[in-house]
C-alpha cells in the first residue's frame, strides 16, 4: 500500500469536504503540519470544524484557514496568541468550544483507543462542564468528556520511514501522537523520510498503523514569541 505521496495536495486528495470534523496536530507553532495547512486552505474546504490546542497565529499555521474563513468552529485550550481568532468569536463568526490541555489531549487519545468517554475531575464546578454528565465517585464529582475521532487527521513528525513509522523532535511531540490516533484517515507530513529498518525500534514515538498518507515538507522555524534585551 502506497503511503508516501508528492506534495501536500496530493496526500489531501479525496479526503476534503465541506463540514468535515479535523484533529490537527502541534502546540503554537511547535510541530504544526503547516504544509497541509496551506494546502487545506488552497483546497477552499469550509465550515471546518478543527480540533487543536490552539489556532497559529494571525499568518501563520491554522491561523491562516481563519484568514479565509474556512473554520466554522475550533475545539481548543488556548487562543491568546491569535488576534483575528478574537475578533471572529467576538462577532460571532467563530464558535469556541472550550478544553483544559489534558482534557483535549485526552479526549483526542480515548477515541483513538475506541473510548467513547471518560469520567474526569478537571473542570468541575467551572463552564467547561455545563452541560455535561456528572457522575460521583468515592465522594467526589467528575464530569463525563466524549472521546474524539476525526474525519481527518493532519500532523507533523521529524524522521518517518516509508509505512509511518515516526519520530517526534523533543517538544514538537506535543498533540500530534493523540491528533493522528483520532482520525478516520492521518496524513502526515514530516521533514525527513528514511529507509525502512533504518530507525531504531525503540525509538519510534507512533507506529505506522496509525499513518495513512506521508509527504516530506520544508517548514520554516518560526519562534511564537521572542523577548530580548539590550547587551
Amino acid at each position: 500500500m502506497k503511503k508516501i505521496y508528492d506534495s501536500a495536495a496530493d496526500a489531501l486528495d479525496g479526503l476534503l469536504q465541506d463540514g468535515m470534523l479535523i484533529a490537527a496536530g502541534g502546540f503554537g507553532l511547535c510541530g504544526i503540519p503547516e504544509n497541509l495547512i496551506a494546502a487545506i486552505r488552497d483546497a477552499g474546504t469550509k465550515d471546518l470544524t478543527v480540533v487543536s490546542n490552539n489556532a497559529g497565529v494571525d499568518d501563520f499555521g491554522l491561523g491562516l484557514l481563519l484568514q479565509t474563513k474556512q473554520v466554522k468552529k475550533m475545539v481548543s485550550s488556548y487562543v491568546g496568541e491569535n488576534d483575528l481568532f478574537m475578533q471572529q468569536y467576538l462577532s460571532g463568526e467563530l464558535e469556541i468550544e472550550f478544553n483544559p490541555q489534558g482534557t483535549l489531549a485526552e479526549r483526542m487519545r480515548a477515541g483513538g483507543a475506541g473510548i467513547p468517554g471518560f469520567y474526569t475531575k478537571t473542570g468541575v464546578g467551572t463552564q467547561v462542564a455545563e452541560g455535561k454528565e456528572h457522575k460521583d465517585f468515592d465522594g467526589e464529582t467528575y464530569v463525563l468528556e466524549r472521546g474524539i475521532v476525526a474525519d481527518l487527521a493532519i500532523v507533523k513528525a521529524w524522521k518517518a520511514d516509508d509505512t509511518g513509522n515516526c519520530i517526534f523532535r523533543k517538544t514538537a511531540r506535543n498533540f500530534n501522537p493523540p491528533a493522528a490516533m483520532c482520525g478516520k484517515v492521518c496524513v502526515m507530513e514530516v521533514e525527513e523520510i528514511v529507509p525502512r529498518g533504518s530507525l531504531d525500534p525503540d525509538a519510534i514515538h507512533m507506529p505506522g498503523i496509525y499513518v495513512n498518507r506521508i509527504i516530506q515538507g520544508s517548514h520554516e522555524k518560526r519562534i511564537e514569541q521572542r523577548t530580548t534585551r539590550a547587551a
